[in-house]
């Protein structure tokens, strides 16, 4: 479970609204791997790894500025990691990147109350730093995520969700062996997402993602379900302000903690 506080600034900064936000996440991780391996003559050999380790994350920061012009909202966000120290090459299991990493990018929002419709788009780079432990160090990387969706009523919406991983560059270090190395996905899936008041000045969004991964190079291909919880002050306005949740890739794709909220 990823927790975090964020700071929104009360003076507007370039016409915009500021925030800051810490992030830290404890939690257990289990990594299973089984690996063939056939030579030329067709003979082959096979193996099987498990490691499970309770362990904590990087500590994340991101800041962002958000303008709102009626239905149209645009944020530009940055983020990175601290390591936490965590990291240890020897184990399979790591919450921890071993590495530093930095991201930023911007976003675009679409929220119609009239028509109940809601579209949002980020993109963004990452540039990862060397991990020392390993001499390896991945490429710079693009990331697109995208949601739509429709509200049933004013505490539900459905629809869909996606997005597209693409390296830019090549990984390098001593020990890239296998060259460049770049990876790309692609994921698509439904999403839905729940509003609920909490206490008399707080509302509650729970937001379910599931992505079907495809289109995969130099990277798994899969099933990957989200689950989300946000705490943030109760909107004025009776219409609902969905936060939107972005999954990025640091480094080489792993997925990392982190959300970017447009509107």
């Amino acid at each position: 479970m990823v927790e975090g506080l964020t700071y929104t600034f009360a003076t507007p900064v370039l016409g915009g609204q500021a925030s800051f936000t810490m992030l830290g996440a404890p939690g257990q991780v289990k990594v299973g791997i089984d690996a063939a391996l056939t030579g030329p003559r067709g003979n082959s050999i096979s193996g099987h790894a498990t490691d499970t380790r309770t362990t904590f994350a990087d500590v994340f920061y991101q800041g962002a500025l958000k303008w709102n012009f009626g239905v149209h909202n645009t944020m530009v966000y940055f983020t990175g990691n601290i390591p936490s120290g965590t990291y240890d090459s020897s184990r399979l299991a790591n919450l921890s990147f071993g590495f530093t990493a930095i991201d930023g990018g911007a976003g675009y929002t679409y929220l119609n109350p009239a028509t109940d419709n809601e579209f949002s788009v980020v993109a963004g780079m990452t540039y990862s730093g060397m991990n020392h432990d390993l001499q390896y160090q991945n490429g710079i990387d693009f990331h697109l995520d995208w949601g739509a969706s429709h509200f049933l009523s004013k505490n539900l919406q459905i629809g869909m969700a996606g997005y597209y991983f693409q390296q830019l560059t090549g990984d390098s270090g001593p020990r890239a062996t296998l060259g460049d190395f770049k990876g790309r996905v692609l994921g698509f899936g439904p999403q839905v997402g729940f509003l609920f008041p909490v206490g008399k000045e707080h509302q509650g969004y729970l937001n379910l993602k599931a992505y079907r991964d495809f289109a995969a190079e130099n990277r798994p291909e899969g099933y990957t379900a989200w689950v989300t919880l946000a705490i943030s002050p109760a909107a004025p306005e009776a219409s609902p302000k969905p936060a939107l949740i972005r999954k990025s890739r640091y480094g080489g794709g792993s997925p990392r903690a982190g959300s970017h909220e447009v509107a």
